[in-house]
């Protein structure tokens, strides 16, 4: 029951101080909720392409394409690897002139014998699109730079699917990172009323009398 009573005193004489904390967060997070930030996952796009030699390239051929094919196979693969490397990041801010597009740039590649798979997430939904095209381009434009097998001639990419941006599903924790917030803002009012506490050396009721030894002997009411 004392502990009771002194949970209740406690919570009266200090809820503005833990409450403080709690509302400082609340202004902070809120406009972020409101906008969407806070649940925002970024957003992705994928496309799927082939890649050949360009027909000046090629042999004449008198029925028998089996070797294009495979040759075609083989580009797939080599662009599937470069898609991940550094050298073709940098070939993104070179034609979109601009390196901080990349801070937040996720990219991955995958292949199925011919097919070339190029997956892209960023924060920004304009930012991504524009390295969307970009790197279509440096596929089209500057594989012979870092593949001397294909010649003079640029690869020949042809897109099977077009760019198309979606919103990412947030994280779990991002999902929840303003009621995290709020926690530790809470926890931090405990924190900072407790300290309160244990600074204070008033005495406001007459049991805390008692306990140090000493007799009420009366009491002035309140006006």
């Amino acid at each position: 029951m004392d502990e009771l009573r002194w949970i209740g005193r406690f919570m009266a004489r200090w809820w503005w101080l833990m409450l403080l904390p709690v509302v400082v967060v609340a202004a902070l997070t809120l406009p972020g909720v409101l906008r969407g930030e806070a649940t925002s996952g970024g957003f992705a796009t994928s496309f799927r392409y082939t890649a050949a030699q360009t027909a000046s390239n090629l042999p004449n051929r008198d029925g028998d394409f089996q070797d294009v094919w495979l040759a075609s196979e083989y580009l797939v693969n080599a662009l599937t690897e470069w898609v991940k490397s550094s050298s073709f990041r940098a070939e993104l801010a070179t034609v979109l002139g601009d390196t901080g597009a990349l801070d937040s740039l996720n990219i991955a590649s995958d292949r199925t014998r011919s097919i070339g798979l190029v997956q892209m997430s960023h924060r920004d939904a304009d930012t991504l699109a524009r390295l969307a095209d970009a790197a279509v381009q440096v596929l089209r434009e500057r594989a012979p730079a870092y593949f001397p097998h294909l010649g003079d001639g640029a690869a020949q990419v042809t897109l099977l699917d077009v760019p198309t941006i979606a919103p990412n599903p947030p994280s779990l924790p991002n999902r929840f990172e303003p009621f995290i917030r709020l926690a530790l803002g809470a926890l931090l009012g405990m924190v900072l009323a407790a300290l309160a506490e244990l600074s204070d050396r008033s005495i406001r009721y007459p049991d805390e009398l008692e306990r140090q030894g000493l007799v009420v002997l009366a009491r002035i009411p309140k006006a």
